[in-house]
């Protein structure tokens, strides 16, 4: 008699890829919570995603079922940074939990993209149309307001809860376009800085976030995981590649390591790094090869 099919669930790497695999169908808060399965691998996503829900019921229960949305955004907002106290992480912002929703929703404290991520989940069950904004160091998010009485975009710092004017936001732009030289002539205009980010945007900033802590920390094994992740989210980035292949070299992982970088350089053959990383490349397997006796 032969034993009953045995299914293997899936990897945390692999039920992300699900989550991910076609823009139509991604859903933000599920990806954005499975990011902290690589560190806590017992995590729940659907748990996770029962509380948020449970919040925003909380929410709605209170708000007029023909509330304007500017009455909406009031409520929120109150409720969002006032009574449940969600804030900015000043006193260990660099720590990795900032990164992982389900720790946010714990301490609430967290880094802009992680707080936005809650904020706009609630604002979409309260009837809000809410999108997060990529900005420049910092990001945001943006409600777009429409009814009878009021036309309009109202954006928001997710970190403090301010509304912030046109003046506000071109002083924080100001440092980034003097960097870039983005003054006079070549000044963009603000509205270029303030599109709506997707989805897939969002989680790969989110990850890019984790990713420079653990590469500061020189914390190869979960920078790698980090980079799987991105690699899986955005196919095409050859420089995740690139900066894998260089994380499996760390941990002595060199065939894996020729594998990534001989695919950045085929792809990338005009980038500044190419002779360099061509160089890195042929040590790279010299190194793999087995020794003679």
């Amino acid at each position: 008699m032969t034993d009953p099919l045995r299914f293997r669930p899936p990897t945390a790497l692999e039920y992300f890829a699900t989550l991910v695999a076609d823009d139509s169908s991604l859903a933000l808060t599920e990806a954005a919570v499975s990011i902290a399965q690589d560190e806590y691998p017992q995590l729940d996503t659907q748990t996770v995603l029962a509380e948020i829900d449970a919040l925003a019921a909380t929410l709605k229960r209170r708000i007029p079922a023909d509330a304007p949305p500017v009455q909406k955004l009031r409520w929120l907002n109150h409720y969002f940074f006032h009574e449940l106290a969600f804030a900015g992480n000043v006193n260990d912002y660099y720590t990795a939990d900032n990164s992982y929703l389900h720790r946010v929703l714990a301490t609430r404290r967290g880094i802009p993209i992680t707080l936005a991520v809650i904020y706009i989940e609630l604002a979409a069950q309260d009837g809000l149309e809410a999108r997060g904004v990529s900005f420049p160091g910092h990001f945001l998010v943006k409600l777009r307001l429409q009814s009878a009485l009021h036309q309009g975009e109202v954006v928001i710092d997710p970190f403090t809860g301010q509304s912030l004017s046109r003046e506000d936001l071109d002083e924080r732009l100001a440092p980034f376009r003097r960097r870039q030289g983005l003054l006079g002539d070549y000044e963009a205009p603000l509205g270029l800085f303030l599109q709506s980010a997707t989805p897939r945007e969002v989680l790969a900033r989110m990850l890019r976030n984790l990713k420079e802590i653990h590469r500061s920390a020189e914390d190869w094994p979960r920078l790698l995981q980090v980079l799987d992740r991105l690699i899986v989210l955005l196919p095409q980035a050859w420089e995740e590649r690139r900066d894998r292949a260089l994380a499996r070299a760390e941990v002595g992982d060199c065939a894996s390591a020729v594998a990534d970088l001989a695919a950045y350089l085929e792809h990338r053959p005009n980038a500044d790094d190419h002779a360099a990383l061509t160089e890195r490349l042929r040590e790279l397997r010299a190194a793999g090869r087995p020794r003679l006796h």
